[in-house]
């Protein structure tokens, strides 16, 4: 318990001192205009509350993640905890904070383009290619996935079919995608965004007052499966610690920040509140079953996360948990999934300078997206859902070294942004080489491949943009 408690207050801390820090070194500007003040177009740039901005950036970037991701990572016991708050505070906030305030520091644009300016036109392309199949997939798995589980919910006839709800949600999805952000999200979203919190608190309340037994850091633990704490644990856990998904979300945002004195609560603000959330539901998930994390298992292994969503929900909080359990497996996957077709519109947008202003322009981009993904719904996932975990923490590693480009360029440090840069290349690098839909190498050349492979791309780093200031892979 002692360690939950700690956890939770790095977090708050982490915010208060060293978001604080992180907003410093950057240079936020509050008297510096922002997009939504200088290119308002009532449909993307469109000045909103900075509490409805953060509400909707962490159901942006939560839904389903800091749960079943903390779920699965709760299998390697108490470390997770460990992973999630030191993750989060020196990774991910971080992070989510450089990919808003860039989006805010150049127009509004997309990760892709930002990437392009500090790391060269050669990563741009990449990373337009990269970040709109990682959204296709995103969007396509959170139409699919909720269709599957409503249409299992007990209801009778046409509302039974799995067909019927993924057109549902993709109709949904088409209008979500193409009406100005204030008509729809900015309306529902920052209610969706109070539940997961209340979700998460109430969840987290159970515990403390109910006097749970969670396992302290330092606990002996093993994962049941055998896997390895390094790296699995830190592909394992990314909503919620740092998740390169966050990136291709802020600049949606970005484009309704009207102050920058406002980036700290929504995008450092947000990726806190969701390590919050993970912890919550780590602590749950490895507490919550008998016999710990081998019962933990057993659940899994009957019915996912989902199962271990509903189960503890209802467990600890009856059944208005369970109304709100549903509503974090099915609500909140939808309304990340829309806003991953929205920000593929955005991307194309920009790659062809299309301005969003006019329906019939969101409309031309909108339908072949759309089109894409509804066949990608025919595609069984299995295989290719395997590397998203490593693409998403790969995308996170870029966006970091970008920002390390950044604060060079501009004459401030870089050490607070690029350790976390070389720290992720090694897990990334680790993973591919020994998993299974990588290399499938041994521990012993992965672990040091690993570390030579961060070295190295530090080094290339320091001597192309700190000491020659060129593009980096130009």
């Amino acid at each position: 318990m002692i360690s939950f408690l700690v956890s939770l207050v790095a977090l708050v801390i982490g915010y208060l001192i060293y978001g604080a820090l992180v907003e410093k070194w950057f240079g936020a500007d509050p008297s510096r205009p922002t997009p939504a003040v200088t290119q308002t177009d009532g449909v993307d740039y469109v000045p909103l509350p900075w509490y409805k901005i953060f509400l909707i950036q962490f159901l942006n970037i939560a839904g389903l993640g800091p749960i079943f991701g903390a779920i699965l990572g709760a299998l390697y016991g108490p470390s997770a905890f460990l992973w999630i708050v030191f993750g989060c505070i020196f990774g991910g906030a971080v992070h989510d904070y450089f990919s808003g305030m860039l989006s805010i520091r150049h127009e509004g644009k997309s990760i892709p383009e930002i990437v392009g300016l500090y790391l060269g036109d050669k990563t741009r392309q990449v990373m337009r290619l990269f970040s709109i199949i990682l959204l296709l997939l995103v969007g396509t798995v959170f139409m699919v996935g909720p269709a599957g589980l409503l249409s299992n919910l007990g209801f009778e006839g046409i509302f039974a079919n799995k067909t019927f709800w993924l057109a549902v949600i993709l109709a949904y999805y088409f209008i979500a995608t193409v009406v100005p952000v204030d008509k729809l999200i900015a309306r529902i979203y920052p209610l969706f965004g109070a539940a997961l919190l209340i979700m998460a608190i109430g969840i987290g309340g159970a515990l403390v007052f109910g006097n749970w037994a969670i396992p302290e850091v330092g606990t002996p633990s093993a994962h049941p499966g055998g896997l390895p704490l390094w790296p699995m644990l830190f592909i394992t856990i990314a909503c919620g610690a740092i998740s390169g998904f966050h990136a291709t979300q802020s600049p949606l945002m970005a484009r309704c920040v009207k102050n920058e004195a406002y980036g700290r609560p929504v995008f450092f603000g947000a990726m806190i509140a969701e390590g919050v959330v993970a912890l919550v539901w780590a602590a749950a998930a490895m507490t919550f079953f008998p016999n710990g994390i081998p019962g933990l298992n057993e659940v899994l292994a009957k019915g996912g996360p989902g199962l271990v969503v509903n189960e503890v929900s209802v467990g600890l909080m009856g059944s208005f948990g369970g109304m709100l359990a549903v509503l974090g497996v099915i609500a909140c996957p939808v309304t990340s999934g829309d806003t991953a077709f929205r920000s593929v519109r955005l991307i194309f947008a920009d790659i062809f300078n299309l301005s969003q202003s006019k329906i019939r322009n969101r409309l031309l981009v909108a339908i072949p997206v759309f089109v894409s993904g509804y066949l990608l719904t025919l595609v069984d996932f299995t295989v290719i859902w395997r590397y998203f975990a490593f693409s998403n923490q790969a995308l996170a590693t870029i966006v970091l070294w970008t920002s390390s480009v950044y604060m060079v360029r501009n004459g401030r440090s870089h050490w607070f942004v690029s350790l976390p840069a070389a720290f992720m290349t090694a897990v990334c690098v680790t993973y591919i080489v020994m998993a299974p839909e990588g290399l499938a190498m041994s521990e012993g050349f992965a672990y040091p491949a690993g570390i030579v492979v961060a070295i190295v791309a530090f080094l290339y780093f320091f001597y192309a943009s700190v000491y020659r200031k060129i593009k980096v892979f130009a």
